[in-house]
């Protein structure tokens, strides 16, 4: 729908209520886009979500990433001060400038770390049963449905062009690859120091990265506690 080139404005945009994000009056496909360009907005309440309940380092350094990615954005951004395709067809931008796009940056800095934390991270678990293996295949395409969705949302509602979707896609898997390992080889040593800190004691973080599977462990001790709290329980009730 748009292009460097060739620009075709709709003559009238309806936006998102809070978020602002605007697409084509009767255009449901337009609609939908919008609503898939919102997922970086979900990822981020998502994690959010799990700092303040999982208080797990590597879910803070992956944040932290993500962060980084949007401050370098930011700073790419005015330093090249590319222009977004279509000037004024759109009332509500956070900057006027669109290379390269943020939201495709940070879907595929996203996408590219959470394919090496399944692939790489959880390589402890090399007698993964089928079933598990499945999930993991299954889980990295849709969210490679997802990076593609969210880049070409961008592209389709006029918010930028071919080139700073593609550079933002590119920008963003790179600074993921560079800060998986860097969390990899760097701050994963340091996270059982970080843990004992007094501040991360008094805050209840911990340090997981020693666990392949954080999941079932977490099921089987919550699990065998339930029961044994059961158990005391009914001792007390005779």
């Amino acid at each position: 729908m748009a292009s460097e080139e060739h620009c075709s404005v709709p003559p009238r945009w309806r936006s998102i209520s809070l978020t602002h994000v605007e697409f084509p009056a009767g255009d449901l496909t337009g609609q939908l886009l919008a609503y898939t360009s919102l997922l970086p907005i979900v990822i981020l309440v998502g994690f959010v979500t799990l700092i303040v309940f999982k208080r797990e380092l590597h879910t803070i350094s992956f944040f932290g990433g993500l962060v980084l990615n949007e401050g370098l954005n930011w700073l790419l951004k005015h330093i090249l001060r590319e222009p977004r395709p279509c000037e004024g067809a759109h009332a509500t931008l956070t900057t006027e400038y669109g290379m390269p796009s943020s939201h495709s940056q940070f879907i595929w800095f996203f996408v590219v770390y959470f394919f090496l934390f399944l692939y790489l991270r959880m390589h402890q678990t090399n007698n993964a049963r089928c079933v598990e293996l499945l999930w993991r295949h299954i889980l990295s395409i849709t969210l490679l449905g997802v990076a593609f969705s969210v880049s070409y949302s961008r592209v389709y509602l006029l918010y930028h062009t071919w080139s700073q979707v593609f550079y933002g896609g590119v920008t963003g898997s790179t600074i993921g690859v560079v800060w998986f390992f860097f969390t990899q080889e760097v701050l994963t040593p340091l996270f059982p120091k970080m843990a004992a800190w007094p501040i991360s004691e008094f805050f209840l973080v911990r340090d997981t990265s020693l666990i392949p599977n954080i999941l079932w462990f977490e099921y089987t001790v919550t699990r065998s506690e339930a029961r044994n709290r059961q158990r005391k329980l009914g001792t007390k009730l005779q």
